[in-house]
């Protein structure tokens, strides 16, 4: 027998040695001459994860963004050593960082042909979970150069492959954000192949690293052009890089700092008008304006925005750094950004000043205006005007002409970005002649209107932001007992602090209407007594920034029920799922599922 047939047959029999068994003495008498420590430490993993050593199924993640930043940067590396490599059965492989394959080259059509048999092939992952042992899903594991040979892998089909991986670094954060591997047939792999793979993911990292340069270069140049035509306040946002000048360093404390690059972010990806208009922790109030937008090369969003402040809202925030919340029946919250809201509305209702609340669906726009209204005029009832509650046109304009035909009227017409442009041009004149008289709100989504709506802002004299849910998430303290207490009818419920605690952790893209909603489904589970985690919606368990679909909405929420019926045994929720370990593996992990 040779040298390579006899190390495979003890490779071999180590692993029947240790797959059946859970005993640590048993697990150490494994010959650290057969196997490595490292590839021991691999196997743990996979057996620990419930890989199977006979055969797995490789799940087919998502089509290869190809035009990444990734990709464009290791193009010419993989290029030369697959040209370098010509003359050998070998593959040069390209993965994200959570081991899906992104890129796959090889001189040689075998190779791809005996990749295809194990899925080895873009779209597929090869995450340790997945696949146990192998020379990518471990070297992203570890962050080490890894070399799997033969049998070193846990899963049998792998056995007859070598493969050498070294993951791949932003040279800006130091993340692993993918790999390189070189495969090829086990019976021809090379002690050469790890360092050349070691040697190919650090050409691609010097790559990176230009790029970044060239990157960071520009958002500095665009920044410092900014800079030096503007007085007041400058914030440049690219990537993990922020740059912030001395006058918002000196003029704002650190949670102020924070607030102001939580929204400038909102802004980075908004369909909106590049500004805002926002409230700061301690009372400031900050207009940020996108001054500069640019893409790099890279591919990188790089914006520099203005920053105007004026001052501090009200004595009482000159003298402790907060607003003095002003109680108003049925709001809720002690966030400065809120409490300013509510006091410029009150200002324009007493003053009967016409006035457009903007900011997102759901915010508590409509509600503060009438809110607001019925606390400065008790004796009037004040209506919420919604055009779809209307069967015509015809009968929403009769209707508002009828409020408006009192001289001391006070009405709020919602989402007025929503209402038809027929409906608009019969309005707009109606309420030209009755300006100065009575009192209306509108609430818009967009701070960027359409041109129908366009012809009715000259008719509102202010304009104020309602701050989304997730700019003042302490208001969950008071929100949630309000909503609950609305929601019962006063019945004797409250939250435990768990939940309450995972309630923070979310996003709430539909805002207090998304918040009312959960906490109606909550209550329908549990009507008295303190309700905790596990009876909050399935839509609670999941963490995500991102918002979404229909379709994803209801997978995430089928798979926590299925979670919670089979008691967290994500084997056992996959099997009445009919899906593959792997698939709801990764899904948890994509929906942030908790």
């Amino acid at each position: 027998m040779g040298s390579q047939a006899r190390r495979t047959a003890e490779l071999e029999q180590a692993k029947e040695t240790f797959l059946p068994v859970e005993s640590l003495d048993v697990i150490r008498s494994v010959d650290e001459d057969i196997v490595r420590p490292g590839v021991l430490d691999s196997w743990r993993r996979s057996r620990a994860l419930q890989v199977h050593p006979d055969r797995v199924e490789l799940p087919f993640v998502r089509e290869p963004n190809r035009g990444s930043r990734l990709v464009r940067a290791a193009a010419p590396v993989l290029e030369r050593v697959t040209f370098d490599l010509a003359a050998q059965d070998v593959s040069v492989v390209l993965t994200s960082a959570d081991g899906v394959v992104v890129d796959r080259t090889a001189a040689a059509v075998p190779i791809l042909d005996a990749l295809d048999t194990v899925s080895l092939a873009p779209g597929y992952s090869l995450a340790e979970e997945v696949a146990g042992t192998n020379g990518i899903g471990t070297a992203l594991e570890t962050g080490q150069p890894t070399f799997i040979g033969g049998s070193e892998h846990y899963v049998a089909m792998f056995t007859g492959f070598a493969c050498a991986g070294s993951p791949i670094r932003d040279p800006v954060t130091g993340r692993v954000i993918g790999a390189v591997n070189l495969s090829c047939l086990a019976d021809r792999s090379d002690p050469l192949l790890l360092a050349l793979a070691t040697s190919a993911s650090r050409h691609i990292e010097e790559r990176l690293r230009l790029v970044a340069h060239e990157s960071e270069t520009a958002l500095l140049e665009a920044y410092l052009q900014q800079a030096r035509r503007c007085s007041a306040g400058v914030l440049a946002i690219g990537g993990d890089v922020v740059l912030m000048n001395p006058y918002l360093r000196r003029t704002l404390d650190g949670d102020e700092q924070t607030a102001l690059l939580e929204h400038a972010s909102d802004l980075l990806t908004s369909t909106l008008s590049g500004t805002a208009l926002v409230v700061l922790p301690r009372g400031h109030i900050a207009k940020i304006t996108a001054a500069d937008r640019s893409t790099t090369r890279a591919g990188r969003l790089n914006v520099v925005f203005r920053v105007d402040l004026s001052g501090e809202t009200g004595s009482q925030s000159r003298r402790t750094g907060r607003l003095a919340p002003t109680y108003i029946p049925g709001l809720v919250g002690r966030n400065s950004a809120w409490l300013h809201c509510c006091q410029q509305v009150r200002q324009c209702c007493r003053d009967r000043e016409w006035v457009m609340i903007e900011g997102e669906k759901g915010s508590g726009r409509a509600k503060l205006a009438q809110a607001v209204g019925q606390h400065v005029k008790p004796d009037r009832t004040i209506r919420v005007m919604r055009s779809e509650s209307f069967g015509s046109a015809a009968s929403f304009v009769a209707e508002l002409a009828t409020l408006a035909a009192d001289d001391d009227f006070a009405v709020v017409i919602a989402d007025v970005d929503d209402i038809d442009e027929d409906i608009l041009e019969a309005i707009v004149p109606m309420l030209a002649a009755r300006a100065g008289r009575g009192w209306i709100a509108a609430t818009t989504s967009s701070a960027a209107p359409a041109a129908p709506i366009k012809q009715l802002l000259p008719l509102f004299t202010h304009t104020v932001t309602v701050p989304a849910l997730r700019h003042r998430i302490d208001d969950l303290e008071e929100l949630v007992p309000l909503l609950l207490r609305e929601i019962t009818r006063g019945a004797d419920v409250t939250l435990a602090p768990e939940a309450m605690r995972q309630l923070s952790r979310l996003p709430w893209p539909g805002n207090v209407s998304q918040l009312r909603r959960v906490l109606t489904d909550t209550v329908a589970r549990q009507r008295s007594g303190i309700i905790g985690v596990d009876k909050l919606p399935p839509e609670c368990r999941s963490v995500t920034r991102r918002k979404l679909t229909r379709m994803e909405a209801l997978e995430r929420d089928a798979i926590v029920r299925s979670l919670q019926d089979s008691g967290g045994n994500k084997q056992e929720a996959a099997r009445a799922l009919g899906m593959s370990r792997a698939t709801i593996y990764r899904k948890i992990n994509d929906y942030g599922i908790a």
